[in-house]
């Protein structure tokens, strides 16, 4: 109970990275390392700040099917998958790049809300461009699934 209240005072996830590990979906190619999770989370909450983000499934596709550029960070705790499935073949096909995290609670906590979320995309912007341009380099050279 104790560490609970403590993880909600710091806002980390109640369970460490690697006890979320175990509730990946089989489609979870490339995951993001620990650190790059984190750096992630980090450029979530910076740009939900900003209002730079997109955030669910049917926003974040409407706005890869306009041409619009970002990272797309996805959940790999997501279930049933079919709720999700087509988001990485619409990155590949724009060339965008995309990684998943192992929590939607933890995603959608990065973003600013109480609800979990399973995807979201984030758009550059000049206030966080360092951030950015650091997950979007490491987001970039994780290897894809083949």
């Amino acid at each position: 109970m104790a560490r609970e209240k403590q993880a909600e005072v710091e806002g980390t996830p109640e369970r460490s990275y690697r006890e979320q590990l175990d509730f990946l979906n089989p489609i979870a190619q490339p995951l993001a390392s620990r650190k790059l999770t984190r750096k992630l989370y980090k450029c979530i909450r910076k740009a939900a700040k900003h209002k730079q983000i997109r955030r669910g499934v049917k926003e974040v596709q409407k706005f890869i099917n306009k041409g619009e550029k970002g990272i797309t960070v996805l959940a790999g705790d997501t279930l049933p998958i079919d709720v999700y499935c087509h988001i990485p073949i619409m990155c590949e096909d724009r060339s965008l790049p995309y990684a998943y995290v192992p929590s939607k609670s933890d995603l959608g906590a990065a973003a600013g809300s109480k609800r979990p979320t399973c995807v979201i995309m984030i758009k550059p912007h000049e206030e966080y461009q360092e951030t950015y341009d650091e997950c979007l380099e490491e987001v970039g050279s994780l290897p894809l699934p083949l």
